[in-house]
């Protein structure tokens, strides 16, 4: 008895060919050159991703990411607003500041406090904040950054409702091409799935589980949290892995200081080698 078409793919290179050309013989000629091996698909993704990756500094999603942010593919980190995705957005954001790399954060949700940024590391002098009031603004908003050459950029959606409308799959696979043409690391933080088969990993952080200290007459104060971060989705690895995200709070309040600086785009000389193609959305009304 003859082996299953299969196991002959899998084990010999010469019968893939054979059936890669008889399958590409049934098609339309539109379509034959469109049809593509798995080993040639998967070398095609490796390649997309960029050389090595973009560390975040949060242990938890180093893991799971094999080092951190893969360069050229959309990373979708889903959770509650108490799950801890905010704080390792910021704490993605201080780790490439830190190091004089230039970060965007369109923040459709307004959650960011520059006080709290500055606090957890951010150089606000190398960030660049976009306040979009609606998901279609923040989408251009995150294409036109990473067009604009900034190495990462973090997309957040803020609480639900997210409401997309009409095209805006199609913007999430347009963003997802951007950074993967421009070699960037992108974040999007979302308090659901959002992004479909735009995202190359999709990671989901669970709710936080507070930790206190004090008692023996002392009063109980807040020391900090964890949740559990789980790999939904991650293109060449097993889904299910998962690590601790530990959140921290300060040990004492911070002393009065003069107020931040304000985030903007980058110094004058440095802004001068950059494409002037960046744009920032205006700040959103106050619901009255």
């Amino acid at each position: 008895m003859a082996e299953p078409l299969k196991r002959r793919i899998l084990e010999e290179p010469e019968e893939a060919s054979a059936a890669l050309r008889l399958v590409r013989s049934s098609l339309p000629e539109a379509l034959r050159s469109h049809v593509q091996s798995a080993r040639v698909l998967d070398r095609e993704i490796k390649d997309a991703a960029g050389e090595g990756a973009f560390p975040t500094a949060v242990p938890a999603l180093d893991r799971l990411l094999d080092g951190g942010l893969p360069r050229g593919q959309l990373v979708e980190l889903v959770g509650s607003r108490t799950s801890g995705r905010f704080s390792a957005l910021l704490a993605v954001l201080a780790a490439a500041t830190s190091i004089g790399e230039a970060a965007a954060l369109v923040d459709l949700g307004d959650g960011l406090d520059p006080d709290a940024a500055l606090g957890a590391g951010v150089d606000l002098q190398r960030l660049l904040w976009a306040r979009p009031a609606r998901l279609k603004d923040a989408l251009a908003a995150a294409e036109m950054l990473l067009a604009g050459g900034f190495p990462l950029v973090v997309l957040d959606l803020g609480n639900p409702p997210v409401r997309g409308g009409r095209g805006v799959e199609a913007a999430w696979l347009r963003l997802a091409r951007a950074a993967r043409a421009h070699d960037s690391a992108l974040l999007v933080g979302s308090p659901y799935r959002v992004s479909g088969t735009a995202a190359g990993v999709v990671l989901k952080a669970g709710r936080v589980h507070a930790a206190w200290r004090g008692g023996a007459g002392s009063p109980w104060l807040l020391a900090g949290g964890s949740s559990r971060i789980e790999l939904e989705k991650h293109r060449g690895r097993l889904h299910g892995q998962s690590e601790t995200l530990t959140l921290a709070t300060a040990i004492a309040p911070r002393p009065a200081a003069a107020p931040a600086p304000r985030p903007q785009l980058l110094p004058r000389d440095a802004r001068e080698e950059r494409p002037a193609a960046v744009a920032a959305f205006p700040r959103r009304a106050a619901a009255g």
